[in-house]
């Protein structure tokens, strides 16, 4: 049984109005794993106020001379649960290669936290018959000997990913998922989830695909009433067999 993950990646935004109400859609469920990646200052609030939080990033080494980054056991400290490593932004923005994202997953590991490891093409990849040659390449190079959720990340199809950015059909998500589970070892348990762009008009499409165990939600995350909408469109669904 796959339980269903539902992700809220606030990315650099504040938490939104009434995150921590009781009745928010961002509390913990027992039919769903529902994780907050809040900003690293939201963090302590997010975890006090009974969410659980995971880090939007992470780095490999536990201390040391690395200005402005956090360890994963720091993160771990603090309450977190989980941690994005490899999100297509931290590797366009931040040049984090397929070797740095397989450390971070290793470092997150070892400190007890689990990792949400993001693979996925450009555009001009995919145009060029890649996608399955580079997401090949970035899963492989995982250490997938670990426990880990991996995250397919479309970035043509990401709000704010691409200028160029496209809509993705369920069916193409559909292969594209199939394929990384063909990848893993562990491919009837590891949990692979969609990041490009879920909304409450494309989530059911996309939730009801077999190999689609959930979402990693950008922008919809930062309003309550989408979140909230997905989380049920999810919990409607249930876990996969």
């Amino acid at each position: 049984m796959r339980t269903l993950f539902i992700a809220a990646n606030w990315k650099m935004n504040p938490p939104p109005d009434g995150a921590f109400a009781a009745r928010s859609p961002y509390r913990p469920r027992t039919d769903l794993d529902i994780v907050i990646f809040p900003t690293f200052l939201d963090m302590k609030t997010s975890v006090a106020g009974g969410l659980r939080t995971g880090g939007q990033c992470g780095y490999p080494e536990q201390t040391g001379a690395h200005t402005g980054d956090i360890s994963m056991a720091m993160l771990k400290n603090i309450g977190c649960t989980h941690v994005l490593c490899g999100h297509s932004e931290r590797r366009s923005q931040h040049g984090e290669s397929n070797e740095d994202v397989a450390a971070q997953v290793k470092a997150a590991s070892d400190a007890g936290l689990l990792p949400v490891a993001c693979v996925g093409e450009t555009l001009e990849q995919r145009q060029d018959g890649q996608e399955e040659t580079i997401v090949r390449a970035q899963v492989r190079a995982l250490p997938l000997d670990r426990d880990l959720i991996i995250a397919y990340e479309p970035v043509w199809a990401i709000s704010g990913g691409d200028p160029k950015k496209q809509a993705i059909t369920a069916d193409d998500a559909q292969k594209m998922h199939a394929f990384i589970r063909s990848l893993l070892p562990r491919s009837a348990t590891t949990r692979i989830i969609y990041g490009g762009s879920m909304k409450p008009p494309n989530a059911r499409d996309l939730l009801e695909q077999p190999d689609i165990d959930g979402g990693l939600v950008g922008g919809a995350s930062l309003n309550p009433q989408a979140f909230g909408e997905i989380v049920k469109i999810a919990a409607a669904i249930g876990k996969r067999h």
